[in-house]
């Protein structure tokens, strides 16, 4: 599985003492969800492995994990820098209205009036709401904003279209 049959979710980051359990970086929300996919494919630099979590649980503010075949401690730093993606039919389907970030990024971003803005690259969560960041003939960054900034998105059509002002 490649491209869009893949999400990204974490990151091992560290080991967690001698039995092979790692610490894990979680992209999801809240960050324990990451615990809830099984399995997963860790990747670093050209290799990639299939793991199957066994266990897993929050503690402090990280979450750590217990991986089939990983079972002391070398072999636990031996993934640390692992980039943790699963696959799409994993999560759930998006409501109606919701939307994974991953399906927005890469979104061609036209005014009401036509004006090419560029396409979505990333976006920003700011605790207030979450900011597209929009590379065209220069960046932007439009707070997302259903209903006010954020007029229509069609995911089929890859487009969105934005109630934004081009010289802003």
């Amino acid at each position: 599985m490649t491209g869009k049959e893949r999400i990204e979710v974490g990151k091992i980051s560290a080991v967690f003492g001698v039995k092979g359990w790692v610490k894990v970086f979680s992209y999801t929300d809240p960050r324990e969800n990451i615990l809830d996919y099984s399995p997963w494919l860790l990747n670093k630099g050209p290799e990639s492995r299939e793991v199957r979590v066994l266990e897993g649980k929050v503690q402090g503010k990280t979450i750590v994990a217990h991986l089939q075949g990983i079972d002391d401690r070398n072999a636990a730093a031996m993934l640390a820098g692992c980039s943790i993606s699963i696959a799409r039919s994993q999560l759930p389907k998006a409501g109606e209205g919701e939307y994974y970030w991953t399906d927005l990024v890469g979104l061609q971003v036209v005014t009401q009036n036509g004006v090419d803005l560029g396409r979505v690259d990333y976006l920003i969560a700011t605790g207030a709401n979450d900011v597209l960041v929009v590379q065209g003939d220069r960046e932007r960054l439009i707070p997302f904003l259903q209903g006010q900034t954020i007029i229509e998105i069609d995911l089929q059509g890859g487009r969105m279209m934005v109630d934004w002002d081009p010289e802003f």
